[in-house]
């Protein structure tokens, strides 16, 4: 049945059909892009200095040099633009089938800046005793630049079939994307940093004096911890119905074997942030949950929950509708959990942070236990059940891990490289992680509302993505040159 000639997207269903079915990549070719985005961030470093240090006089009366202070800006968020979001859209779309050759010459790249860092002129500068809190920024911030050029990108005929979201079973790099968001905030989160949340002890020790939470109407009880969790991941549950509003009111294309009919990414964050709450145990412990979550989950997906999971079959309640939401977060929360005490044993459990010797030590293991996950991922995916970010399986856990640390180790190596630690692009996309997203959504939207981006020529769309991203780099760049956050809860 042909869409409605009256739609604000006249071609949803060949839009739904071409992300649809594909089986995704070679971990070998997973490996090889996670290598390529960091050294390219890590390369743009080590050119020269480009730190706004001008960039405090914005807040001067004198308009000359807050003039001046703009320019200089603007043109290191160029530079920084031209040197890592233009190579990384090239690398996913035109320059794809060339992939393992640019990866091979960035490591080589890379080693000869370590080199030349080493025994050169460069050797006697002193380290940055802030590299980890910049490392890990570095990150996250390349995870969300990743997420912003693909969102788009996939919409197009030169993005590789192969890089997109797979059906059911497969290593598509897209399936990447929420996994890793899971992870970057697990990380950095307040258990991994061992920071009780004072609202959960106020709400203990309320319980423990008053008991439950009554409403002066009617019957029902809500535990305090409750009411907590849910006024925490409220910011996130608007943000998912916004979402859930908007697409069914401008009937944009949706892949519903991603999530479900109504699902979408905030609803697993939320989840997520509720059952963390709840479910508060020391961080000591949280790994040891995590992984009994995941390997009971593997266990129950393996006796027969994959078949339900997989099936085009759907019902008419709200579970059955949105059955890969819904079960994929038991997937999603063990990771978290793994997650937290893996930030806390990596980044947060030594003392002496500022030192040399912990930070090469934080980066050895790093790289070790990124090595272990990827032989992990391989043995679990060839003799217990394939790699399915559709169900959030075990596989998928493990993928997802060894991605983001081998992202993470690559970027510690920048204490052996010259330059600065950080770019005036990174930090203005570090201060609105989240703004970031919200409007890449949004222009990713209207691009595909107003642009045909099936039929779009190779050039016609390498023009488009490289406005797009330039417009959402330039519109966080102004935000932070202003000194404007975006901040929800």
């Amino acid at each position: 049945m042909d869409s409605l000639p009256n739609t604000f997207n006249p071609n949803k269903r060949l839009k739904e059909e071409f992300v649809s079915n594909l089986s995704g990549s070679s971990m070998m070719e997973i490996a090889a892009l996670t290598t390529i985005i960091p050294i390219l961030i890590l390369l743009r470093h080590s050119v020269g200095s480009h730190r706004a240090v001008d960039v405090v006089s914005k807040k001067n009366d004198d308009a000359v040099v807050g003039s001046k202070g703009w320019a200089a800006y603007m043109a290191s968020m160029s530079l920084d633009f031209l040197l890592i979001i233009v190579p990384i859209i090239l690398v996913y779309t035109v320059l794809a089938e060339w992939m393992y050759i640019w990866a091979t010459l960035l490591i080589l790249l890379l080693l000869f800046s370590i080199a030349a860092k080493r025994f050169g002129s460069y050797s006697t500068l002193k380290e940055d005793p802030f590299s980890i809190r910049q490392t890990f920024s570095s990150y996250r911030v390349a995870t969300m630049i990743i997420t912003c050029v693909c969102i788009l990108a996939v919409d197009f005929t030169i993005f590789p079939r192969r890089y997109a979201k797979t059906e059911t079973y497969g290593t598509g790099w897209m399936d990447l994307g929420v996994g890793s968001f899971v992870i970057a905030n697990s990380l950095v989160s307040r258990q991994a940093r061992n920071i009780s949340s004072r609202s959960a002890l106020v709400a203990v020790e309320e319980k423990k004096k008053m008991g439950w939470c009554r409403w002066r109407k009617g019957k029902s009880r809500i535990p305090r911890s409750w009411k907590t969790a849910i006024q925490s991941a409220s910011p996130l549950i608007i943000l998912g119905f916004a979402r859930l509003l908007s697409t069914t009111g401008v009937d944009y294309q949706l892949h519903v074997a991603e999530y479900g009919v109504h699902w979408n990414f905030f609803f697993t964050l939320a989840a997520i942030s509720i059952l963390t709450s709840i479910i508060n145990i020391p961080t000591q412990y949280s790994g040891i949950l995590g992984s009994l979550i995941l390997v009971g989950y593997q266990v129950c997906l393996m006796h027969g929950l994959n078949s339900y999971l997989l099936s085009n079959e759907r019902g008419t309640d709200i579970i059955s509708q949105n059955k890969e939401g819904f079960f994929s977060i038991f997937g999603y929360w063990g990771m978290y959990l793994v997650g937290v005490q893996l930030g806390n044993f990596l980044l947060f459990n030594y003392h002496s942070s500022a030192t040399m010797g912990s930070n090469k030590w934080a980066t050895i293991r790093v790289w070790i236990l990124s090595l272990l996950l990827w032989l992990l991922t391989v043995i679990i995916d060839r003799h217990v059940e394939r790699v399915s970010r559709r169900m959030c399986n075990l596989a998928y856990v493990t993928l997802v891990l060894a991605v983001n640390l081998q992202v993470l180790a690559i970027f510690l190596l920048s204490d052996f490289l010259p330059g600065s630690k950080t770019s005036v692009l990174e930090e203005a996309y570090n201060r609105n992680l989240l703004g970031t997203f919200l409007l890449a959504n949004l222009l990713t939207g209207l691009v595909n509302l107003m642009v045909e981006t099936l039929f779009a020529s190779a050039v016609k769309a390498l023009f488009i993505l490289i406005a797009y991203t330039f417009s959402t780099t330039f519109i966080i760049g102004l935000l932070d040159y202003c000194g404007i956050r975006l901040k929800f809860w």
